[in-house]
């Protein structure tokens, strides 16, 4: 005779908590990896755009990836050495807000993409937003979204988008504050 000494109950508890556990650790600040923080793509922030150009040029100039550079774990590219040395220098300066997201986006409690060519740089600060209309919708009020984003990155920041979409944080602005 084969009993199970485990009451159904106590596993479904067990099997819950394990559940719960894993998805805390899933989305906790420790087991954060830089692709959540920083939008990356084909192995570079902000799309291999130079994000020093930004400043200096006033315009999106696309980076050279053999003129890259490392900050926190995330590839930058530059146009030119001066451009990348600049960037080693001070990197804070020139990264932009919320990751490289859409800072519209992230006042409204998400992680979209940024478009590099859909920019402003606001009290010395890079922002991007996911194309040109969301972009004209964030000019409406920027100090208003950048409150709301301000608000929401340290909640999100660490937490992939799928799981924002399903089930958002407590805490988050809706817009602009």
């Amino acid at each position: 005779m084969n009993r199970n000494i485990w009451p159904c109950s106590i596993v479904r508890r067990l099997t819950l908590g394990f559940s719960l556990f894993a998805a805390a650790l899933s989305i906790s600040p420790g087991a954060v990896s830089a692709s959540s923080e920083v939008n990356v793509t084909d192995g570079a922030a902000v799309h291999g755009y130079d994000v020093v150009a930004y400043f200096t040029e006033g315009r999106p100039v696309e980076g050279d990836a053999a003129l890259g550079a490392q900050h926190e774990g995330v590839t930058y590219h530059f146009a030119s050495a001066a451009n990348r040395d600049a960037f080693r220098t001070d990197p804070t300066r020139y990264v932009p807000q919320y990751g490289g997201y859409c800072a519209f986006g992230t006042a409204m409690g998400r992680k979209f993409d940024g478009d590099p060519n859909a920019w402003s740089i606001v009290d010395g600060k890079l922002y991007l937003n996911l194309n040109a209309k969301v972009q004209a919708r964030w000019k409406e009020n920027i100090p208003g979204f950048i409150r709301g984003a301000d608000n929401n990155w340290p909640i999100i920041r660490g937490i992939e988008d799928a799981v924002l979409e399903k089930s958002p944080p407590s805490g988050l602005t809706a817009g602009a504050q």
